[in-house]
């Protein structure tokens, strides 16, 4: 099938200025996610939507492709990833080249490897899930949090018996925020990355890192220099 990475990568960021192509352990972040995707051998093309100069530079340097510079509607802070996706898809319609499935991988995503990519093709073909993507699960139960209020009062959130243990609650898991994996007829259909059938894979804490701010960041270097040569 012919297959399509997408990075989106826009040159603005509020919390971490510069963060798609700030140095991570020597190199630029997202020429992690490049990288990866080209030594997956999953795809026909791998490519970056940016509308910054530098990320575009960066991108080809590692061997993507920047066909176009993306529109100034989808390079907002409220701009959605489907947007973006949609944006490049149709533009490839446009001259002639159709994709049947891609995956969008987000460009501060060090721990994304060809495996789990790999992985995540096994499931979307084998099972004939919409899409494909990380989850992480909460290490502490979700039932048992807690809003606090004036003076840092507590109220819990759920209606629960905090008196058990958490062995007595069900896993609750986020997504990982590294990629997602998508038959493009299908996504077409639903416009969305959320469906009844989708499929989830499981990775852990060790091997993710939703990056935020400068904690975040100095986190998942770490993490980085401990596991990266595990896979899941």
């Amino acid at each position: 099938m012919k297959g399509i990475a997408i990075i989106p990568a826009r040159g603005g960021s509020k919390r971490i200025p510069r963060k798609n192509s700030k140095d991570f352990l020597g190199k630029p972040i997202i020429s992690y996610s490049i990288l990866t995707a080209i030594n997956s051998g999953l795809f026909d093309e791998v490519m970056v939507s940016t509308d910054d100069n530098e990320i575009a530079e960066i991108a080809l340097r590692y061997g993507a492709k920047v066909p176009f510079m993306r529109s100034s509607l989808n390079s907002q802070d409220q701009s959605s990833t489907i947007e973006v996706i949609f944006e490049v898809l149709d533009w490839y319609k446009k001259n002639g080249v159709n994709f049947e499935q891609a995956t969008c991988i987000y460009p501060c995503s060090p721990f994304v490897n060809p495996t789990l990519l790999k992985e995540s093709y096994r499931r979307l073909n084998e099972l004939n899930a919409d899409v494909v993507f990380p989850v992480i699960a909460y290490s502490h139960p979700i039932q048992r949090a807690f809003s606090l209020g004036v003076d840092n009062k507590i109220s819990p959130q759920f209606d629960v018996k905090n008196t058990l243990g958490t062995q007595f609650f069900d896993k609750s898991f986020h997504d990982a925020g590294m990629f997602y994996s998508f038959g493009v007829e299908t996504l077409y259909k639903t416009k969305s990355l959320r469906t009844e059938n989708t499929v989830a894979i499981e990775v852990s804490e060790l091997h993710a890192q939703d990056i935020d701010n400068l904690e975040d960041w100095k986190l998942a270097e770490i993490k980085f220099k401990l596991f990266m040569d595990e896979t899941i």
